[in-house]
């Protein structure tokens, strides 16, 4: 089973107050960039792989999915979202995505949003998902960036003249990163771009849109803070179809 950190009062007493479990999709910088690669909700039906709090469920039921089914590890994460209601039109469950089985041809797109990094196996994942899509499905996801993922201590080097740069180190060496972030011994899976797209290829989807998150001036102008995001990409965004 894949490590459930997120049942950790410790960790998850910290996510909690992140800017995106507060505001939701709105709190996510990335979220204008994934949305601008999803197809059309209305009428689909949709997995949603790491649901978290739910935050995509509901706004994917919002705008019309016709069944929307939220699958996460963690139980704090799952009772938060099934408290935030609706009472019909979402089912949430317990799933690890590392030990996933989907029925064949159940949905229309499989979404995910910064959970794979979580998975070990994510080729067997892509497997799983391609074969539970209809044909011409949709599978879009984020993930943390390898860049963001490969460094053994990742955070910023400052030299002494003040300059900040992010050191990237054993890039080509995948596996576990075992980081504190939240709290002690998070463990997140290092693959390198190549890795993952190939993966996805290898099973049978073809890849429609990949990018390197990039905060756009105008969010930047609203939230300085994301100004940084310029000298490293920090997720990667993928839309393929079955």
């Amino acid at each position: 089973m894949a490590q459930n950190i997120y049942d950790q009062p410790d960790f998850f007493a910290g996510y909690s107050q992140l800017g995106r479990s507060i505001e939701g999709l709105d709190g996510a910088a990335e979220w204008p960039a994934l949305r601008a690669i999803l197809p059309e909700v209305g009428g689909l039906r949709i997995v949603d792989l790491g649901c978290g709090f739910g935050w995509f469920c509901r706004w994917a039921h919002e705008h019309g999915a016709s069944h929307v089914l939220g699958l996460d590890l963690s139980e704090n994460m799952l009772g938060r979202a099934r408290a935030a209601g609706p009472d019909a039109g979402i089912i949430y469950e317990r799933a690890d995505l590392d030990q996933l089985s989907l029925p064949r041809a159940s949905f229309d797109l499989a979404y995910s949003s910064l959970a794979l990094h979580y998975v070990e196996d994510v080729a067997r994942l892509f497997r799983t998902v391609h074969q539970a899509l209809s044909p011409g499905g949709h599978f879009v996801f984020s993930t943390e960036h390898p860049i963001y993922m490969a460094p053994t201590r990742p955070s910023w080097a400052v030299d002494a003249e003040g300059r900040r740069t992010w050191p990237v180190d054993r890039y080509l060496v995948e596996g576990p990163r075992r980081t504190d972030w939240l709290a002690k011994g998070v463990v997140k899976h290092h693959r390198t771009i190549g890795t993952t797209l190939n993966a996805l290829i290898r099973s049978g989807f073809t890849i429609g849109h990949v990018e390197e998150f990039c905060p756009t001036d105008a969010q930047i102008t609203a939230r300085p803070e994301l100004a940084e995001e310029l000298e490293r990409p920090m997720f990667l965004l993928v839309s393929a179809r079955r």
